[in-house]
């Protein structure tokens, strides 16, 4: 990689390290953000010195939160992708595939938790019990603002 391509993936993975990513997906994005050319599986996995499994999962992540797509290369047998650069695009993409599945979960995790507050001591129950109350709180604004906020990126 030249100065700027290590540049760039080096400031992608540390937003992917922010969030909770793996350094691959980071290096992957910033590698196909800063080419002026699409970049096959194996080009990518070259370039970033990681195994074509590793790249093979990164690009499968990033095509499902929108991040990169498939860029079409006429005459070339193997597919090619493109970073998806635009900000609402990508933070869509990350709240539908990172965020919605955690909350859709939460409820039933709130349920599980409201039995077994029911079998803690007795001492322990009102503290405990307020604490999954206050949960549940957190849980219904945000899974109220998740729509809202995806509605304003505007996807």
């Amino acid at each position: 990689m030249d100065p700027l391509e290590a540049e760039a993936v080096d400031l992608f993975v540390g937003l992917a390290q922010v969030v909770g990513l793996p350094k691959s997906v980071g290096q992957i994005y910033g590698l196909l953000y800063i080419s002026t050319e699409p970049l096959s599986l194996d080009a990518v996995a070259e370039r970033l010195d990681i195994s074509k499994g590793s790249a093979s999962q990164g690009l499968r992540f990033l095509r499902s939160t929108g991040a990169i797509r498939l860029a079409g290369q006429a005459g070339r047998r193997s597919d090619h992708y493109e970073a998806e650069t635009g900000l609402r695009t990508l933070a869509t993409g990350f709240l539908k595939e990172q965020i919605e599945p955690h909350l859709e979960s939460g409820e039933e995790r709130l349920d599980r938790l409201r039995l077994l507050v029911a079998d803690a001591p007795v001492a322990q129950r009102k503290v405990l019990a307020a604490r999954v109350d206050r949960l549940g709180t957190w849980h219904k604004r945000a899974a109220g603002m998740l729509p809202l906020l995806i509605r304003f990126l505007g996807k």
